[in-house]
């Protein structure tokens, strides 16, 4: 009986609070071991959006500014210690794969968020101290909604490639960009963008083929009185030409220029040389214009100098600035949440408030001209009200 009771005891112990390894990134014993048990996520997108970024440079390329625009932050606490500490952390925190510091974080962290739409972290907990900050594959992983729409679960797969609940869920750090209410999800930044990417990519393929053709030519070489020989000489003397041609294209190869002698009313053409090559500046820029206006970049960031005089206007600094701070507000509670957990088991207080770098988007005389022009209203406005 007492045996009994030890060992419900063991069965019912509390599992500890502190995570001894790191769940989301562990040595697979097998390269391809997620095929064994795999269970597809239901939109099958990430793939998608992956090849999408490979194939098209520019949506790559949208993809570092606007994480290398959203730029870093500092924090502020009560206590100087606690600020003290919390910097030096956030300074040295390993991140994995050769990271270090809470800026690699966040710019991996920012990075899956626009392409997949959500992103996962993990805090490191090792001995009561917060050890390391890592971002992990967001594909392999599963959302399940609890029992209530403030209830999530993520889920990974284990030892076998079975979809199981990862077991310390508090250390986890899941954020969504624009979540929709049908599922737990958020929305890739490259949403809508596959169809006029097949598109762009169709042209792309076209133009190589055609010149690649055009480079490379292949000609037509037709006799048109062969049809008065009987079918034997007609046989012989096509022979005979294509020797002399293949000869004669060979030392063309090497160099060497080399005449084509016939005998009879011979006609050489290239093949496809009277077909032109189809104009694609336009159909190209109409598919860009969609692409790049879905992610919230002027063209010129990206290199697309569609107008000799382009530049950054006030209105597209102000709606860029908005974009970049929603970004912001979206990572913030992730960042707080780290930092929070640091200084509690720090022992510190965890009180902290995250300040982000200014955005830096107009120019600095136009800024500097603002002010002047809201201090002089502010000082006519003052001598009014003396007056009055």
């Amino acid at each position: 009986m007492r045996k009994e009771r030890i060992n419900l005891r063991k069965k019912h112990k509390e599992v500890p609070a502190a995570a001894q390894a790191c769940q989301l990134r562990r040595g697979w014993e097998h390269p391809f071991g997620a095929l064994q048990g795999y269970v597809p996520l239901g939109t099958g997108e990430e793939q998608i959006y992956r090849q999408l970024r490979e194939a098209v440079p520019v949506l790559d390329a949208a993809i570092g500014k606007l994480v290398r625009l959203t730029g870093g932050f500092t924090v502020r606490c009560p206590n100087r210690q606690a600020q003290d500490n919390l910097e030096r952390f956030l300074r040295t925190v390993p991140c994995g794969w050769g990271q270090m510091g809470i800026d690699s974080f966040l710019a991996g962290f920012l990075d899956s968020l626009l392409v997949y739409g959500r992103s996962v972290g993990e805090m490191v907990i090792d001995r009561g101290h917060l050890r390391a900050v890592c971002w992990g594959d967001v594909t392999k992983l599963e959302i399940l909604e609890g029992k209530n729409a403030l209830d999530l679960t993520i889920c990974g797969p284990d030892e076998n490639g079975k979809m199981r609940p990862l077991p310390y869920q508090h250390l986890l750090l899941f954020t969504t960009l624009n979540p929709e209410a049908a599922h737990p999800y958020g929305v890739s930044i490259f949403r809508g963008m596959p169809f006029l990417a097949d598109i762009l990519m169709k042209i792309f393929a076209a133009i190589g083929s055609n010149w690649e053709r055009s480079g490379n030519m292949r000609y037509s070489v037709i006799c048109k009185d062969g049809g008065s020989m009987d079918p034997y000489t007609a046989a012989e003397r096509g022979k005979q030409m294509a020797q002399e041609w293949s000869r004669a294209m060979e030392d063309t190869k090497s160099g060497t220029v080399r005449d084509f002698v016939a005998v009879g009313d011979v006609e050489i053409k290239v093949i496809g040389g009277d077909t032109p090559i189809p104009e694609s500046q336009v159909p190209v820029r109409q598919i860009l214009e969609q692409l790049v206006a879905k992610t919230g970049l002027p063209p010129f960031l990206l290199g697309l100098n569609w107008s000799t005089t382009e530049r950054m206007s006030t209105q597209q600094a102000d709606i860029l600035t908005s974009e970049l701070w929603a970004l912001r507000r979206t990572v913030e509670p992730a960042l707080q949440k780290i930092c929070r957990t640091y200084l509690a088991l720090e022992g510190l207080d965890d009180r902290v408030e995250i300040e982000w770098d200014s955005i830096s988007l107009q120019d600095i005389t136009e800024e500097a001209r603002a002010d002047l022009y809201i201090a002089q209203a502010e000082k006519i406005r003052a001598e009014i009200k003396k007056e009055v």
